[in-house]
């Protein structure tokens, strides 16, 4: 029995969130079998586990990037000026390029997410931000998405897995109404039936279910996984912002293969000027260990590392803009 923040969670609980998070679609008798507990019972844990809060969502892993978007990222250092703050995250909640934003304590305080169709587009974008908030902003620092290893959530049983890809090439695929519609569903309701999908839909099972895997099979669908409450579970998430001195071919494979060992690492993102390993901790002298063993590891690879800590990670209402049709 774990007991994380007077939450106890016993094998068979720590075992069906990890497997939620690599497949939340999985069918409750499959997960049955895999933990050796009856249907019944783990159709109540889950349930129990989405009323005590640790469950937070069933989340569709969806790839811009296999959508014809490009994915770029901001990273803002603030003045103290609290209404200007709250002005520019009603903006950014409001935009509709805006796809993802994280509030953090450290060397930055804002890092955000924007999607566009090209690198002109998101010029435009970042201009008229840093015009309209210029009262507010210090420093900013701009980065293009190149890709992430997405990892499952290793933490609740320390067994180390494959992680899945996400952004890559771009590559634009085209969808129609249908398909938008079932991406706009399952977005945040991942463990929806296909029967009720289909009867959503005005479809049929056999049609949903084959849109689905073509989806899939194009990678604009690349996981279905669980959104988890850390405060919840006593944990903390940090990001770390690492410029590199070198990056060679066995470098990057070496590096890679040393966090893909860590049970915490979470995320593994690549951008054209940086590497930036996500962790899950318990506390921050866990995180500040793991990143001097790391230095230590790695003398000629690492130049420095900027760390935050994740206070908000969340999706925005402009995440929803991917889905539509146009």
């Amino acid at each position: 029995m774990v007991e994380i923040n007077r939450i106890k969670l016993d094998k068979a609980d720590l075992t069906i969130l990890s497997e939620l998070d690599k497949n939340c679609r999985i069918a409750s008798t499959i997960l049955a079998r895999k933990v050796r507990k009856s249907r019944q019972s783990v159709d109540y844990r889950i349930n129990n586990l989405v009323k005590e809060g640790i469950i937070t969502s069933f989340q569709t892993a969806i790839n811009p990037h296999k959508m014809g978007h490009k994915i770029y990222k901001i990273y803002l250092k603030l003045r103290n000026i609290p209404e200007e703050k709250d002005r520019l995250f009603k903006y950014l909640k409001s935009s509709g390029k805006v796809y993802w934003m994280g509030e953090c304590s450290g060397n930055w305080e804002l890092i955000f997410g924007i999607f566009a169709k090209n690198d002109y587009e998101f010029f435009e974008l970042k201009n008229e931000l840093i015009s309209e908030f210029n009262k507010i902003i210090v420093q900013e620092e701009g980065q293009i998405l190149i890709d992430v290893k997405q990892y499952p959530k290793m933490y609740f049983t320390n067994r180390i897995s494959e992680p899945t890809m996400f952004a890559g090439e771009l590559v634009n695929n085209q969808l129609d109404k249908l398909d938008y519609a079932i991406l706009g569903e399952i977005v945040n309701n991942a463990r929806i039936s296909l029967v009720e999908l289909a009867e959503k839909m005005k479809s049929t099972v056999i049609i949903v279910k084959g849109r689905l895997k073509k989806m899939e099979q194009k990678g604009i669908i690349i996981q279905y996984r669980i959104g988890v409450n850390l405060n919840k579970l006593g944990l903390e998430l940090y990001k770390s912002v690492i410029k590199l001195d070198r990056y060679t071919k066995e470098d990057e494979r070496k590096l890679e293969s040393y966090l893909s060992s860590l049970p915490n690492i979470q995320y593994f993102i690549r951008n054209i000027w940086s590497i930036e390993p996500e962790l899950v901790v318990s506390s921050y002298q866990e995180y500040y260990q793991i990143i001097e063993n790391l230095k230590k590891a790695f003398p000629e690879v690492i130049r420095t590392v900027d760390s935050v800590l994740m206070i908000t990670d969340e999706w925005t209402p402009g995440f929803r803009n991917l889905l539509k049709a146009e």
